[in-house]
This record gives C-alpha cells, structure tokens and sequence, in this order.
C-alpha cells in the first residue's frame, strides 16, 4: 500500500511538473516579439532562403561543372592497366618444321606462350582534331550564360510572389482592423441599449438585434482571424521563412505612390526575352554539333607496355626463374572519315532546324504576351487610381454618416435599423476601398514586372 501511495504521489508530481513546463513553453511562445517585415525584407529574406532561388544558384553553380566536363574532351586521357594471366592449357599450332630445315614438309604441334603473363603499362589518348568538341565548348559557355539569365528570371518570379502574398495579408489585416473597430462601437451601442432595457426604457427587440448583430460581426472577426493566418502563412512559405515565426507588417508599406507609365517598353530587355533568346542560341549550337558528324576526327594514341612470362607468376621473378621480362611501346593515328550512315545525320540536322524555328515562335509570343502584360498593368493603373479616389471619399462619407446617426439614435432621432444600415455600410465603403488599393498594389507589382524591373524592390 505505501508503495501504492508513493507512486501515485510521485504520479501527481510529475504531471504537475509537465504541466508548469508545458505552460511556461506556451508562455514563452506568445511572448516571441513579432518581427516586423517591410516589402525589402521579405523579398531579400525569400532571395536568400527560398528553395526555388537556391536551386537556381546550383544549377549556375553545375554549369560550370558542365564546361568543364566538355573541356576534359579536348585533353589527353591517360590511363594505367594491368593484368595478370593464368593459361592451363596452352594452345598448340600446326606449323611446318620442314620449312625451317629447308628439308620435306613436317607438321608438328608447337605449344606457344607461357603459362603465365602478367602487363603493365600506360596508354594516351589526344584529339588532335573534333569538330564537335570545339563546338560543345562554345556551347557549354552559353549555358552557363543561359542558367544565370534563369537564375535571375528565378529571382524575379519569388519577388513577384512574395510582393504579391504580401498585399494580400495587409488587405486582410486591414479588414480585420475595420471589423475590430466595428465590434467595439456595436458592443458600447448595445451595452447602452441593455442599460436602458434594464430601465424600462428600450425595447426587448431592439436589444436581441443587437445582440445578434454583435455575434455575427464577432463571427465575421474569427473568419477574418483566420484568413490573416491562412494568409500570413502562405507569405512565409513563399518566404522560405518558418512557419511558426511572428511576424508584423508596417503600414507605411501601402502608400500609393506615382507611378511612371509610359506609351511603350523595350521588353527586349526584359528576363523572360533574354532566356528565349539564350536558347535560341544553345539550339544553334546543338545543330552545328549535329553538322559535326560530317566531319573527320584524327586522335593520337601512345601507349608503353611492360610484359613479363614465364611458367610460374611473373610477380617478382628473374630470368632465373625462367621469368622473363620485356618491354614495348607504339605510336599511332587514328582518322576516322564518316562516309554514309543511312542519312542519319541529315535528320538530327533538320530536328535540331525545326528546334531553332519553334524557339523563334516562341519568342514573337513572348514579345507580344510582353507588350500586353504591359499595356493591361498600365490600363489597371490607371483604373485603379479612379477607384481608390471615389473609395476614398466614399469611405470618408459613410463614417460621417454612421457617426451623424450613432449620435441620432442616442438622441432617439434614429432607429436602430438605421444605425445598424450605418454600419454595415461604413464596413463595406472600408472593405471596398482596401480592395481598391490591393488592385493597385498588385496592378503595380505587373507594371514593374512587364518594365523588367522587379530587382528594383529589393533596393
């Protein structure tokens, strides 16, 4: 029994404990200062730890690996072989021992070779002359030249993303804030109406309407709540940022700003055209490599040799042993004239053709898709400055209003209907003009990217 006792006391104790550790861990947890995020930051954070933009890095990183496993081509190959061989049965060959002693023809059987034969040597390798070789060498410097261009079209895909997540979550925090502010007049109104219900003095269905409109705008505030998570959690992925860390974003962020729109843009200069343009020319290396295989190839090949025989394992033996030991060396050339393989390389020569046509489809799409992206940012720009404007006043008018009738009802001049017409209209003016400044935010955000100027963002 007292051991009973003494583990359920011990028991109680450590759950006790858990939950003191427990509890400081959740307290410690909510005091984490938020960090505050400005636009620079966020996009210079991603740059930095998303993974898309890392991979990009890396394959810049393997074109050179890609250059210099084309160069090792145009270098000698040395190689150094050795074996050792082991002949149970050595083969005899029929040969005329008349013909030696001038005498009548004798065939005899004559075992040639020993037993055992060990080589060791080293053999060279050299291209003196491979047209694809020198071609491919010039190709592999314009795919390193192609990854950095997709490297910075990388770039400017994670800013466009993570500029455009970042609006979304201020829309959404301004939302809140509106909706926030709205639970706090309605809960003082409702609150002065339960007051004079109490005193006989308001009715019992102007204080149920109250209260219901309070839920629903408390309900409206929970789905706002977590939007913003949902919201702000999408931006930290975009970010390469985890999870879990708190993070405040700066008002000043959201101005709007002039911006300068002109009548046409040089997309010319834009990423997205530079890598069609890369590639493009990567295909035109790729069919003087397939135009390559019309020409000849010269290698030069070396090799030196040392063989040891005898009847037992040359390793370490003599001529005393009846090992015995010689070496030898040859030099030659190699030259390799294609003559015809079935028109094969006729038709890689045309694919690789059609390769670069396709390629130049693609960048007349590019330009044109370039210049209507740019035209339709320009076109929402200005649409956008029309809407944040009539918002603005809009927004400004329906808080005089619903301010002019909170002041009514509390004099009796208003019903409560028109109180609560007031405030659902003041909450959609202020919904209706965030949502405008989204527009222009995100309108903006396409303006920079058809300019080909997102890297500005990160300054």
């Amino acid at each position: 029994m007292r051991i009973i006792h003494d583990f359920r006391s011990f028991s109680a104790k450590g759950i006790a404990v858990l939950v003191v550790f427990l509890m400081a861990s959740r307290l410690h947890a909510q005091t984490v200062p938020a960090q505050e995020v400005t636009l620079k930051d966020a996009i210079n954070y991603a740059l930095q730890n998303k993974a898309d933009a890392k991979k990009a890095q890396l394959q810049v990183e393997n074109s050179q690996y890609q250059i210099e496993e084309v160069r090792a081509r145009a270098l000698p190959t040395i190689t150094a072989n050795g074996s050792l061989t082991y002949n149970p049965i050595l083969q005899q060959n029929a040969i005329d021992a008349g013909a030696f002693s001038g005498g009548p023809s004798m065939i005899t059987l004559v075992a040639l070779g020993q037993k055992w034969n060990s080589v060791a040597g080293l053999n060279l390798t050299q291209n003196l002359f491979d047209q694809s070789v020198f071609t491919g060498l010039k190709a592999a410097k314009t795919t390193r030249e192609f990854y950095k261009i997709n490297q910075q079209l990388t770039e400017e895909q994670v800013i466009e993303r993570v500029a455009n997540n970042y609006y979304q979550v201020y829309v959404q925090r301004q939302k809140l804030v509106v909706i926030d502010s709205n639970f706090v007049n309605t809960t003082k109104i409702r609150d002065i109406i339960k007051g004079q219900y109490d005193n006989g003095l308001a009715k019992k269905i102007d204080l149920d309407r109250m209260n219901v409109n309070l839920t629903n705008i408390s309900t409206q505030r929970q789905t706002l709540i977590n939007q913003v998570q949902l919201q702000e959690n999408t931006l930290k992925f975009y970010m390469g940022m985890p999870i879990e860390t708190p993070i405040t974003l700066p008002k000043t962020d959201f101005q709007v700003t002039p911006v300068a729109v002109n009548d046409a843009v040089d997309v010319t200069k834009h990423t997205q055209y530079l890598l069609l343009k890369k590639q493009e020319e990567l295909n035109i290396f790729n069919k003087k490599a397939k135009i390559a295989e019309y020409y000849p190839k010269l290698t030069l090949t070396a090799g030196y040799n040392y063989l040891g025989q005898g009847p037992t394992m040359p390793w370490f033996k003599k001529p005393a042993d009846e090992v015995y030991w010689t070496d030898y060396s040859a030099i030659g050339l190699n030259l390799s004239v294609p003559i015809f393989n079935g028109f094969g390389t006729r038709a890689k020569v045309r694919q690789a053709d059609v390769d670069i046509r396709k390629t130049q489809e693609d960048i007349k799409d590019a330009k044109l898709s370039l210049d209507m992206a740019y035209q339709n940012a320009t076109i929402q720009i200005k649409n956008s400055l029309i809407t944040i404007n009539n918002q603005k006043e809009n927004a400004k008018l329906a808080q005089e209003v619903l301010d002019d009738t909170q002041n009514n009802y509390q004099n009796g001049l208003a019903t409560l209907t028109d109180l609560l017409d007031a405030e659902n209209s003041y909450i959609e003016a202020q919904n209706n003009y965030t949502s405008a400044l989204l527009d222009f935010k995100l309108a903006e955000i396409q303006l920079i990217k058809a300019k080909g100027e997102l890297k500005t963002l990160t300054n």
